[in-house]
């Protein structure tokens, strides 16, 4: 079965032509000049994936784009993004338009392409999370090129990923992936600006820490698409959580993977560890309800792996239910990680600094074992 793939150990860029299962994506920037598609680049593109496919290789594309081709069609000011309704409006017929070029092209090298429309609640919510993981396996192994995109026609601003680059890590959780590969405007993540004299380019990160979130921008330099090097970092935690190596590579050159592979060019990001498929898909999940700061004690507590209790906590932040998902936060405002929370934000705020004893008086009822159990708790 395709799901039984044994992933490939990435430790170079070069490692990236052996991956099994491969998550490809390529942003509105790249894809979009002027309210039209650029063919050479998209040719080059699914030529470069169908070597990669002769190889034994399993591709999902995470594609942009939708917005700017349908923007262009309609004539709708700034690239469709002028408001929510015109970029809704500008993806329901994108959408149509960018299934059909990727259809298209792959078609070229016989490989046929299957579009996938998912919004945050998809991968956010558990069972449909499953679900999406399994039509993705399905489509694997029936042979098929999955091109995913977020569903820009009924997303709202609250309620979206914002841009695809985590959008192709969590497709790569989903799609027990073992590599993501992210196609930029750059050859990868500098030091600095790339544009400042005497920036060095970083090609191996094990571990993305507050230092590598320094060095980036969050600027796109197009003005077109919606993440810019800070949404790469962004990616890169969510996926080498899941055990998934992420690599940045320079897009705009003709047969980018290759070039990129060949010349060992590029920006690769190393799985610092895998939890399990439970715990990975929570530290991927990006919509939080609330904060929970806890003291100084409780933050040395949670390091050796215990559970967040009553009594550890300082501050409540958010209005919440039973089971949302929660950041946790040390006395500094330094972030810890995130969980599920047992209680409601009501419920916290009663028991705050209380004892098992204190708690069940303020209550009425019991208290449950934790705040947040440590099985329900990923750390940064």
């Amino acid at each position: 079965m395709v799901a039984d793939l044994k992933p490939v150990a990435t430790k170079s860029l070069s490692d990236i032509s052996r991956a099994k299962r491969l998550v490809l994506k390529v942003g509105s920037a790249l894809l979009v000049r002027d309210g039209k598609p650029d063919t050479t680049l998209i040719r080059s593109l699914a030529k470069d994936l169908a070597q990669l496919r002769l190889t034994g290789a399993q591709i999902i594309v995470v594609s942009s784009g939708a917005i700017a081709l349908g923007a262009s069609r309609l004539g709708l000011p700034k690239g469709g993004r002028a408001s929510l309704s015109d970029a809704q409006a500008a993806a329901s017929v994108g959408q149509v338009a960018l299934a059909q070029l990727w259809a298209d092209v792959l078609g070229e090298h016989d490989l046929v392409a299957a579009q996938m429309l998912v919004t945050l609640d998809d991968l956010e919510d558990r069972r449909r999370y499953l679900n999406a993981a399994a039509t993705l396996d399905r489509l694997l192994e029936a042979g098929a090129v999955p091109v995913v995109n977020e569903n820009d026609s009924v997303a709202t601003e609250e309620i979206r990923f914002g841009d695809n680059d985590r959008l192709a890590a969590r497709v790569a959780q989903a799609g027990n992936a073992d590599a993501v590969l992210l196609l930029s405007d750059v050859d990868g993540l500098y030091d600095k600006p790339p544009n400042e004299g005497g920036a060095v380019l970083i090609e191996r990160v094990e571990g993305v820490t507050p230092e590598i979130i320094a060095m980036a921008t969050s600027d796109s330099s197009s003005g077109m698409g919606s993440g810019g090097m800070l949404s790469k970092l962004q990616a890169a935690r969510i996926a080498e959580r899941a055990g998934i190596a992420l690599a940045i590579i320079n897009g705009t050159e003709p047969s980018p993977i290759t070039r990129a592979v060949e010349a060992n060019r590029g920006t690769i990001f190393l799985p610092v560890r895998s939890d399990n498929a439970r715990k990975s898909w929570l530290g991927g999940r990006l919509a939080l309800e609330g904060v929970l700061t806890v003291d100084a004690g409780c933050v040395s507590a949670l390091q050796d792996g215990a559970s967040l209790l009553a009594a550890g906590l300082t501050e409540v932040e958010g209005e919440f239910a039973r089971g949302a998902l929660v950041s946790l936060h040390g006395p500094k405002g330094e972030r810890l990680g995130q969980g599920l929370v047992e209680y409601s934000s009501e419920e916290c705020r009663a028991i705050l600094g209380l004892q098992g004893g204190e708690q069940e008086a303020k209550l009425g009822y019991a208290p449950r074992a934790a705040v947040v159990h440590r099985d329900h708790m990923v750390h940064e």
